[in-house]
């Protein structure tokens, strides 16, 4: 009783209403019938009704028990508990493990209500035959049919269990192979890159070297130009170095310590662009005090180079307008090209860039836009949510900013193509994983519906015993 007690305090609250809920369903059934028809031995027909409301609370955590004190029910007077009988013996046998210790428990129960009926029947020795054979009816449908269909339900109960191991281990297996071929090909690709880009980068950084030191004995006015190659170059290396760092190491490696996407770094990044020949305009509106993640700041640093690197390639000396600002609770920030001033060709690209951007944007579940701007320039912008909206998943901005516009995502020739596809970002994602439920719907439709084949009967029995005793 103490261990029935400890089970029932540490149970679900929603299994303790529906059990509360059964057991009073069970007296009720019991008890109210007695009310309108007056069995013979009216304390005894209580004494079973009682009987048997004890036996559904006892049948989740004494199944055997449970099976083995239906038999008294069996051969009681109130007929109102034999559908509680039924209850009990399906619910207790899917509980009792190995299935043939089930079997010997209904078995025994079975071979029980022999010797009641001769102890119910003592005064009335000729009606032996009717009750034996009445009961031994009762038996086969209330008590050998439950339990096929509880051994059944029984043995469905195992094999979803085992089916969940299984899918749980698979799932791991899987993860695992995948993070490790994933790995592997990290660090191929990450040693290709080290062989070939780091090569050629380290000898672009020694030529660029010679080259200013030429430079500034022969034609001094180049000089800063050789300078800012040889500093591009350098740079170039460390970044490259960070790459393979987080190719080598990690999936998403830990950015939050990088001084990249400060005003300082952005300034930095502007004042080179303008070494480089642009006219770039910076407006940074972020306030100090604004907390902005490392993987967010890192983000901004890539729009701005990608949008300042494009500017150099493809609209050469156009006017550049660089901005940061907070929106929508959290940063925009903005890279918007006019017309250049001189006429040129661009050779086009491949939108790579762009595509990662925008792949980097949505990681972080904010949106992304990259299209012509209305002047006849070309603009690259993105809304990036601050951290605590990026810890409550948001996927999408409500803001007008950066929403694209319906034409503004078109490629576009001449002096300002800096052609791409953007994309509005939060819109899409995979579907969360199906249920491993899914897996044992052929198992359902397998013993459940034989388990109800078996148990029609019974229920057939009980409605004909229920309704007879009704109409007595």
């Amino acid at each position: 009783m103490a261990e029935s007690w400890a089970a029932m305090r540490t149970a679900p609250r929603r299994t303790v209403v529906a059990e509360s809920l059964l057991c009073a369903l069970t007296a009720s059934f019991g008890l109210v019938p007695l009310l309108l028809v007056r069995p013979d031995r009216p304390a005894l027909a209580v004494l079973e009704a009682l009987w048997a409301t004890l036996l559904v609370a006892a049948r989740r955590d004494r199944p055997v028990a449970a099976v083995l004190g239906v038999s008294p029910l069996l051969v009681g007077h109130n007929i109102w508990t034999l559908a509680a009988v039924a209850l009990v013996v399906l619910s207790a046998t899917r509980r009792v493990a190995p299935t043939r210790r089930a079997w010997q428990v209904v078995g025994t129960a079975c071979v029980a209500v022999a010797p009641l009926t001769v102890v119910q029947v003592i005064p009335r020795w000729e009606d032996l035959p009717v009750e034996l054979a009445g009961n031994a009816v009762s038996v086969v449908l209330l008590l050998l049919l439950p339990a096929l269909a509880g051994t059944l339900l029984g043995r469905r109960r195992l094999l979803v269990n085992l089916l969940r191991e299984r899918n749980s281990y698979l799932e791991q297996a899987r993860s695992l192979s995948a993070s490790t071929a994933r790995l592997a090909e990290r660090n191929r690709i990450a040693g290709e890159m080290h062989d070939l880009l780091g090569h050629r980068l380290s000898l672009i950084s020694v030529h660029a070297g010679a080259l200013e030191l030429a430079a500034a004995r022969q034609a001094p006015p180049l000089s800063g130009q050789a300078e800012l190659l040889r500093t591009t170059a350098g740079t170039a290396m460390e970044e490259l170095r960070e790459i393979l760092g987080v190719l080598r190491h990690a999936d998403l490696a830990d950015e939050s310590g990088s001084d990249r996407g400060t005003r300082e770094d952005i300034a930095a990044l502007v004042a080179e662009s303008r070494r480089a020949g642009g006219v770039i305009e910076l407006d940074w509106s972020v306030p100090d005090s604004a907390v902005v993640g490392g993987r967010t700041r890192q983000a901004i640093h890539r729009v701005v180079r990608e949008g300042l690197t494009n500017v150099l390639k493809h609209a050469s000396g156009a006017p550049t307008r660089v901005e940061v600002r907070s929106a929508g609770g959290g940063t925009e920030v903005s890279v918007t090209n006019g017309v250049p001033r001189t006429e040129g060709r661009s050779q086009g690209g491949t939108h790579s860039g762009l595509a990662g951007l925008q792949e980097r944007i949505s990681l972080l579940g904010g949106a992304f836009e990259a299209g012509a701007a209305p002047n006849g320039g070309f603009r690259v912008a993105a809304w990036l949510p601050s951290q605590e909206q990026q810890e409550e998943g948001v996927h999408a901005y409500a803001g007008t900013a950066v929403t694209p516009p319906t034409d503004a995502l078109r490629p576009v020739s001449g002096a300002t193509g800096q052609g791409g596809q953007g994309r509005q970002a939060g819109q899409g994602g995979s579907r969360s994983p199906l249920s491993d439920e899914i897996l044992t719907w052929p198992r359902v439709l397998g013993a459940g519906c034989a388990s109800v084949l078996v148990i029609l009967p019974t229920v057939g029995y009980l409605m004909f015993l229920l309704l007879t005793a009704s109409l007595r």
